[in-house]
């Protein structure tokens, strides 16, 4: 894995330390630390380092300041080899025993303050409760989250739920409800003692976010962030997450485990003000309307580069959280997610809805997501929706998920180059204008045209819209990419998907045939947009195991009787691929990708290059080795040898 060089702050002016065993009216030096962080985040300004000592913290850290720029930041790390928890929730020891295995807790509601997690439920635009209620509270026992259900008696005789991935563990169930002044919770523990062992319950809503915009250069560092009462997080409302900057500037959130969110872990999304939740509290619009809405006042309130975005997410591990590991409408723009690890995403799904993946972003302009694993998640990997456009994702390593890649009605130009998308479907495309390069996918693919929604794109390496369009599909690159079928995928191919490319077939294969088609069709109307299919340029592709090329596709080989058999042996921490390799990866007549040749997509009329606007050459592949100026390897492997090898991934 490369490494990112960035100054995560300079030398401080200043230091605060925090311990469990301090004292708020102390002066927060080493001596006499403060007792929470709260109490320091009051109190630090640019140029701070709050350095928290081991020990668990049951608080919502509200920075009060922000830092200036990329060196005179506010800086929040856990002390070095010490464990620090931040958790929103609270330990109960007051059960009693209702029956053999049920217990009840009654707590008031003044226990909870202003927020309420058993009053407050999920609701919110493109949220799905599949016909019931369901709170943003949760009860853990010895830190595994139990399965909230809608009625007393399926507590006191709890079935595994059909639609959760571990079913054994969906027997550990709770449910409540509420009076005038109160609300009680019974769970069912089973054979265990909740006042013996450590019970919890959520009662916040967040661990780290700023409840006011504009909190910019801060980096949190080192923590375990937990337990969280956190709402759905659709484009259309406040996206909160465990952890977040809630539309700021210049954040550097590192080398933190960040589990257990009732829906989001981190949030890079929006705020209040541009709207909330209109689709199901006016109803008068279609959902995509309001959020079209959304993105025009995010300019009106001055949604640029210069004031928000530019985040760093990196070396990260994100698991448990039941919408998704990362997400973020407008808010990530010009961001870096990179080497983070994010797994079990969407695992329990009592409910469901359109904004769930390891990550999920509308308007990931300018973004780099990069050397990310993405494993186990119960929906998509990586989902990106609406205004995908100069983003790049690269040597991302995803398995065993639903799906690996969903590309939504974006425009282009995005870039996929030197993945590993192992999944049963590895790339789902609803958009134009992508570009797919040294990729190894073994799923399916799917396209699919999307006529009635107008989205969308914006001027190169900029915020400011261009204009909206529909998705006729096409106007999409593959280069250079393995396409090998696993020997236990069924052959099915329904119309829009396939094991290849084979469902290009029908498109143009170049601009001049594309506008020779126009012309005669008179290409004034909509409607002959909509008849002729754009082109798609395709070359240099390898096909293993029934996996199937294009009809006017150029360079390609295809391998029926070859089996790569590829699969991932997991060691610990570490990830290995297994793959077989013969003579046919040799075969493979292919060229270096740059943006000259790659060009620019139809509508977006921008370039596909470097984040900062210089010419694009992919001449590294997923290790970072140097490819061959003239005949690079296909795959993401430069130096793939013969035969079976086990090769580093992670």
């Amino acid at each position: 894995m490369p490494l990112f060089l960035a100054v995560s702050f300079s030398v401080a002016a200043k230091e605060f330390h925090v311990s469990v065993i301090g004292n708020n009216e102390a002066d927060g030096s080493q001596e006499k630390p403060f007792k929470t962080i709260s109490a320091a985040s009051l109190l630090a300004k640019p140029g701070y380092v709050v350095i928290v000592h081991a020990g668990v913290y049951r608080e919502w850290v509200n920075p009060r300041f922000g830092g200036t720029n990329e060196l005179n930041r506010i800086v929040y790390k856990a002390a070095p080899s010490e464990l620090v928890i931040i958790k929103g929730s609270e330990v109960i020891k007051n059960w009693q025993r209702v029956s053999r295995n049920v217990w009840k807790v009654t707590l008031p509601n003044s226990y909870f303050g202003s927020y309420n997690p058993y009053r407050d439920t999920l609701f919110a635009d493109w949220f799905n409760s599949k016909g019931r209620v369901h709170h943003t509270g949760e009860v853990y026992l010895n830190g595994k989250s139990f399965y909230e259900v809608e009625t007393l008696a399926k507590v006191e005789n709890p079935l595994p739920l059909k639609d959760a991935i571990d079913q054994p563990g969906s027997i550990n169930v709770w449910y409540c409800s509420s009076s005038f002044d109160s609300i009680t919770i019974w769970a069912n523990f089973h054979n265990s003692d909740p006042n013996r062992e450590l019970t919890e319950i959520n009662v916040r809503p967040t661990c780290f976010y700023p409840s006011q915009i504009g909190i910019n250069f801060i980096t949190v560092s080192g923590f375990h962030l937990q337990q969280a009462a956190t709402q759905w997080a659709p484009p259309t409302a406040e996206q909160t997450g465990i952890i977040g900057p809630h539309w700021a500037k210049g954040w550097i959130i590192e080398n933190n485990i960040i589990s257990d969110s009732k829906c989001a872990g981190i949030s890079l999304g929006k705020e209040y003000s541009t709207g909330q939740n209109f689709g199901v509290h006016k109803r008068m619009k279609l959902g995509f309307q309001y959020q079209l809405e959304v993105v025009f006042k995010a300019l009106q309130i001055g949604w640029s580069k210069e004031t928000v975005g530019s985040h760093i997410v990196r070396n990260n591990v994100i698991y448990d959280c039941e919408q998704a590991g990362i997400v973020g409408h407008l808010g990530a723009v010009f961001s870096k997610i990179y080497n983070n690890h994010i797994y079990k995403i969407h695992v329990k799904r009592q409910f469901t809805g359109d904004e769930m993946a390891g990550i999920k972003l509308h308007a990931s302009i300018d973004v780099l997501i990069q050397n990310n694993r993405i494993n186990d998640c119960g929906t998509f990997g990586i989902w990106l929706d609406w205004q995908c456009q100069g983003t790049r994702l690269s040597r991302n390593l995803l398995y065993r998920n639903t799906n690996d890649l969903f590309s939504e009605v974006n425009h282009g130009p995005y870039l996929v180059d030197n993945n590993i998308l192992l999944s049963p479907i590895g790339i789902r495309n609803y958009s134009q204008g992508g570009a797919f390069v040294h990729n190894l996918i073994t799923g399916k693919m799917v396209q699919k045209d999307v006529t009635n929604r107008y989205t969308p794109y914006h001027y190169p390496h900029s915020t400011q819209v261009a204009g909206t369009s529909i998705i006729n599909g096409g106007d999409d690159r593959f280069y250079n990419n393995v396409f090998a079928v696993k020997k236990s995928s069924p052959l099915d191919s329904l119309n829009g998907e396939s094991y290849g490319l084979n469902l290009y077939d029908g498109y143009l294969a170049s601009q001049k045939a594309y506008s020779d088609a126009l012309k005669k069709e008179n290409n004034v109307y909509v409607v002959t947009f909509a008849k002729v299919k754009q082109p798609v340029w395709i070359a240099s592709n390898i096909y293993f195991n029934g996996g199937k090329s294009c009809v006017h596709e150029q360079n390609e080989v295809v391998d029926e009787g070859f089996d790569p058999d590829i699969s991932i042996e997991e060691r610990g921490e570490e990830v290995f691929l297994v793959i077989k390799a013969n003579s046919s990866f040799s075969k493979v007549k292919t060229q270096l990708i740059t943006t000259s040749i790659l060009g620019a997509p139809r509508i977006s009329e921008s370039l596909y290059e470097n984040l900062d606007g210089s010419p694009l050459k992919i001449d590294q592949d997923y290790e970072g080795m140097s490819r061959s100026s003239t005949s690079p390897k296909v795959g993401p492997f430069e130096k793939l040898e013969l035969g079976e090898q086990k090769i580093k991934v992670w």
